[in-house]
């Protein structure tokens, strides 16, 4: 059952190419499994999250994190009567558009890109589901729900955002243009992304052996929980990883509670109609006050002791040169690139660089680091 404020499928504002119904599924659902069986989405088991793929086996990626979003995610919407459907959706397909070697290879793909209008992995995910999968014969992307295109533009500048409205007037981007709320089940992905790193990052950080657990009585949200964990069970005491997992399950259960009752409280103080109402209200979809301080901090802390750290910022700084010189060596020989791409190049070649910057962002870590080594003739990491 779903609250009058929630996306409901069956009010959908449709795809941009309109298609008979698929039962016995929603049109949510439909989208859903359209994101699951896209190539995009397979490639996500070979892109970082922070770890770079040969950095080990049990590290987080890209895929492993969408799937731990969208499990929290639903657990969310279920207790808030939204669409679950919608927001596992939106979960599984928001980091597709992110390139190999994570953020550092996006700053790279934006740098080489910064006079042909820049790189954001956002607004690739967006590209990915609206063009660049090719699966169906009457159409280029994945011709998704209007809703579900929304959630996975998470964010978009003034320019982007006008371009894209003129392109499709009162579509993806029109609560930019307009200043609107995204809808309750694209707020509660957003913080379910939020709550699924923060914990997780922790979690591999302590497995690679960068962040020592004593450092960790700096995160109070995890400090707080690790002790409650410690007084229920003392036998934990000699055995630091159960207690660590123990710890940071009570911390993902203590955000996620939080959150959906600071979403009460403010949902029943707007007492929003429906999903119009939501779209002109203030935020809905929140923590505490003093959740938001926690999670705060625990960003600070994994920013310095762990994105920041040495090991990491040497493997990133290598993994931003091996996306420039990809860029650098398709750019100046297409030929270098699959039949596919290259053709596509040599009948367009003033939007050259987009469809190189489309091919480089696609690649897992490992292809990206196997192609550096056959144009360089270099290994791209040390271990290579």
């Amino acid at each position: 059952m779903l609250a009058p404020y929630a996306s409901d499928p069956a009010r959908t504002r449709g795809r941009r190419i309109a298609e008979a119904d698929s039962p016995p599924r929603t049109a949510f659902e439909r989208d859903r499994d359209r994101i699951v069986h896209s190539t995009a989405f397979r490639r996500l088991v070979y892109k970082t999250q922070v770890f770079v793929n040969h950095e080990g086996d049990l590290f987080r990626t890209r895929l492993t994190h969408s799937l731990e979003v969208a499990q929290l995610g639903r657990s969310i919407a279920r207790a808030l009567g939204l669409s679950e459907d919608l927001v596992e959706a939106i979960a599984l397909a928001h980091d597709l558009g992110h390139t190999p070697f994570g953020h550092a290879g996006q700053d790279a793909l934006n740098d080489c890109m910064r006079e042909h209008g820049g790189f954001e992995h956002n607004l690739q995910s967006l590209r990915v589901v609206d063009r660049l999968e090719q699966r169906y014969p009457g159409f280029d992307g994945l011709n998704l729900c209007l809703e579900t295109r929304q959630g996975i533009l998470k964010h978009c500048t003034p320019r982007v955002a006008a371009a894209l409205e003129r392109a499709e007037p009162g579509g993806v981007a029109h609560r930019f243009t307009a200043r609107l709320q995204p809808s309750l089940e694209a707020q509660v992905t957003n913080l379910a992304d939020e709550i699924a790193y923060n914990a997780h990052d922790i979690d591999d950080g302590v497995r690679s052996g960068l962040v020592a657990a004593s450092q960790l009585d700096a995160v109070p949200l995890y400090a707080r929980h690790r002790d409650a964990a410690l007084r229920a069970h003392p036998q934990l005491e000699a055995a630091p990883r159960r207690l660590l997992l123990e710890a940071l399950r009570r911390t993902l259960s203590g955000q996620v509670s939080d959150l959906i009752d600071e979403t009460r409280r403010r949902l029943q103080a707007c007492a929003p109609r429906d999903a119009d109402d939501v779209a002109a209200a203030p935020p809905l979809v929140a923590f505490s006050a003093a959740m938001r301080d926690d999670t705060a901090q625990a960003k600070r802390f994994l920013f310095g002791a762990l994105y920041r750290h040495p090991q990491v910022m040497r493997t990133t700084q290598r993994a931003h040169h091996v996306v420039q010189q990809l860029f650098a060596a398709y750019a100046a020989a297409p030929g270098e690139m699959p039949a596919e791409q290259a053709g596509a190049v040599a009948d367009a070649p003033h939007r050259a660089p987009r469809m190189v910057a489309d091919y480089i962002a696609g690649m897992t870590d490992r292809f990206a680091g196997r192609e550096y080594r056959r144009l360089t003739g270099v290994p791209a990491f040390e271990t290579d």
